[in-house]
């Protein structure tokens, strides 16, 4: 009877994980030269894609549109065909636009960008009563996987991720990026900027 209920138990949660996955959808972000936004710079190749709307947020993130609390997320995507290495280690990402320029939030620090009601604003309650926590919508773990993290490029090869921006998105806004060298000779390679008055993920 145990084993039974076992089993029942396992089969509810992989219905249940199957989905979550099917309402959140598959995220599949393209090539970058398949986005009208991107540049190239030598041989590496640069897409940055703005995600605004809730439609453009559901694959990577749920039912949650970081929008909604201020923060601009933009994938960005980047291709080596050269026959060296990149170093990314020490690379800097701005989202600039007419008059400002911004840098990117940390990931780790997204769920406290939401700060929490001050004790004592709500109705007197005689008796304590535990309620359930309500959870952080910025502290979805999709957030913090999908970020940026490589810190080396090999040749070849490509790598993507998300930084995460507290703006809203202006028109003519650029995605700025310097800070990228060679990894035989340490030789920065020119700045690049990347227009993102262009469409973002199907």
């Amino acid at each position: 009877m145990r084993v039974a209920r076992k089993v029942l138990m396992l089969s509810l949660c992989g219905v249940a994980a199957l989905a979550l996955v099917w309402a959140q959808g598959v995220f599949k972000p393209k090539p970058a030269a398949e986005y009208p936004s991107h540049q190239s710079i030598g041989k590496l190749r640069i897409a940055a894609v703005k995600f605004e709307s809730d439609e453009e947020t559901r694959a990577p993130f749920g039912k949650v549109n970081p929008n909604e609390y201020g923060v601009l997320p933009v994938y960005l995507i980047l291709e080596n065909t050269s026959d060296q290495t990149l170093l990314l280690d020490r690379m800097r990402v701005a989202f600039q636009f007419t008059g400002g320029e911004i840098a990117p939030t940390a990931p780790g620090d997204l769920p406290y960008l939401i700060a929490p009601k001050r004790p004592g604003t709500g109705p007197s309650i005689p008796l304590p009563i535990p309620l359930p926590k309500k959870k952080n919508p910025m502290g979805g773990i999709e957030l913090q996987t999908r970020a940026w993290s490589a810190k080396t490029l090999l040749k070849g090869e490509s790598a993507t991720g998300f930084f995460y921006f507290q703006a809203r998105y202006r028109n003519n806004a650029k995605i700025y990026i310097t800070g990228i060298r060679e990894g035989l000779t340490g030789k920065e390679l020119f700045y690049v900027d990347v227009a993102m008055d262009t469409p973002g993920i199907e």
